[in-house]
């Protein structure tokens, strides 16, 4: 039996699509999720919404740790967006110390698998002991080099363009760099996902037709896959069936089709 965890992302990468039937080239190297349908769940069981959010925190550990098996260089997860904030005070509350405890369970199992957090978003409004327990675990796997994790929490695609734009102007404005040197790659160094490959296949749960402000520069080219399956109930094999769809779809970016023999 191999051992996983002493396997690099290539070697699991191979092992995984062996497992699908497919050749390495075919399999997504970063997955971006936005995980909706907590509150709905929820509703549907006669629960409180704040018992569906608890019960997605446990299905986020499952697909991380798939993601790992599955040999991804990135997993990206939509987790609460800068327009969230307009949800009612109480469940904001419950979800900001959801976060905490998340963050400091989490830290073993990261390390233990070799997974690098990241975080994308603003921590303005974000509680301080939140943004603690964020830089604290984000500090703590800086050193690993298998898979990154990267949380989306607070943050806004429209906002992170704003912010590349405001750091670009400002090098401008210092002398750093003359206006005829902004290009595409100047801005995607300054998003808040540099140095991460944007995302080949972009997941959504139940069943909203809509990228929800979303990665909008970094998905240029991904491949989307929507489910009915709300996110509390989204399991491995439901990301197994997105991988597979993922593969089968001819990704040309622009290019025709090749031709048929």
């Amino acid at each position: 039996m191999v051992d996983r965890k002493e396997l690099s992302i290539i070697e699991k990468r191979a092992l995984a699509a062996e497992k699908y039937g497919l050749v390495p080239e075919k399999m997504p190297k970063h997955v971006a999720i936005i995980m909706d349908g907590n509150g709905r769940w929820a509703t549907q069981k006669g629960m409180k919404r704040f018992q569906g959010h608890r019960q997605g925190a446990k299905a986020v550990e499952k697909i991380v740790l798939h993601g790992v098996n599955l040999g991804l260089n990135c997993m990206t997860l939509y987790s609460f967006s800068m327009q969230n904030w307009k949800r009612p005070k109480a469940e904001i509350a419950f979800l900001m110390q959801l976060y905490v405890h998340y963050l400091m369970g989490i830290r073993n199992v990261l390390n233990k698998h070799n997974v690098r957090l990241v975080h994308l978003g603003r921590t303005e409004k974000l509680p301080s002991r939140l943004i603690k327990e964020l830089q604290k675990t984000i500090q703590l796997t800086s050193g690993n080099t298998g898979m990154v994790l990267a949380l989306a929490l607070n943050y806004g695609s429209r906002e992170e363009i704003v912010d590349a734009t405001r750091k670009i102007c400002q090098d401008c404005l210092d002398g750093k760099l003359s206006p005829e040197k902004i290009d595409e790659q100047r801005i995607s160094d300054n998003l808040y996902t540099a140095g991460l490959d944007e995302p080949d296949l972009l997941v959504r749960t139940s069943y909203e037709m809509r990228i929800s402000n979303f990665l909008l520069w970094q998905i240029s080219y991904a491949e989307f896959y929507v489910t009915e399956t709300l996110w509390p109930d989204f399991t491995e094999a439901e990301l197994d069936k997105a991988i597979l769809a993922y593969a089968n779809r001819s990704r040309r970016k622009g290019d025709v089709a090749p031709a048929k023999n």
